[in-house]
């Protein structure tokens, strides 16, 4: 198989993987273009595996962990009140419930986000996951039930509430 043919072939998926492992299409995107620039120049080796996308999704899972492990060190620039205006919320129930589950993915350290993405979205089992990532598969559990954790004390029902300082009033009917 080509490069090219590769591509043609495994693109889209690739960067819905990526965008649901940043949790932000446009960094997904260019997560894939990152490694498939690097995947290009070793094409003749990756491209002879028996399946070259499983390398490729370990590729672009690596250079996840590291990138977040690059950036966290990055001063972000401007004053804060810099916004995209572009941007309008969607005001459908799932999506608001699918961007707010994508939000609180996003604070999960990078580890345990590509656990959970691994796991849920890529439906892997956790000795895959451990041999995808250089870890132990109690590691992998461990990770799976901390972010799990997290996700259920910020998904509660009270919790977006109480941490936007919201006061709720009780209706009696």
């Amino acid at each position: 198989m080509t490069f090219d043919e590769f591509a043609a072939r495994h693109l889209a998926a690739a960067q819905r993987f990526a965008a649901v492992l940043t949790g932000d299409q446009t960094q997904g995107d260019d997560l894939v273009q990152e490694v498939l620039v690097r995947a290009h120049s070793r094409w003749r080796r990756i491209g002879s595996m028996e399946r070259p996308d499983l390398y490729v999704r370990k590729m672009i899972v690596n250079e996840f962990v590291s990138s977040r492990r690059r950036t966290w060190r990055m001063v972000p620039v401007g004053s804060g009140t810099d916004v995209d205006h572009r941007v309008t919320p969607d005001h459908a129930t799932c999506h608001a419930d699918r961007d707010a589950m994508l939000a609180e993915l996003g604070k999960l350290p990078a580890r345990q986000r590509a656990v959970l993405v691994l796991r849920y979205y890529e439906g892997l089992s956790d000795g895959r996951i451990a041999e995808l990532l250089g870890l132990a598969p109690g590691t992998v559990r461990g990770y799976a039930a901390r972010a799990l954790a997290a996700l259920r004390i910020e998904m509660s029902p009270g919790s977006a509430v109480e941490h936007a300082g919201l006061a709720v009033e009780e209706r009696r009917y």
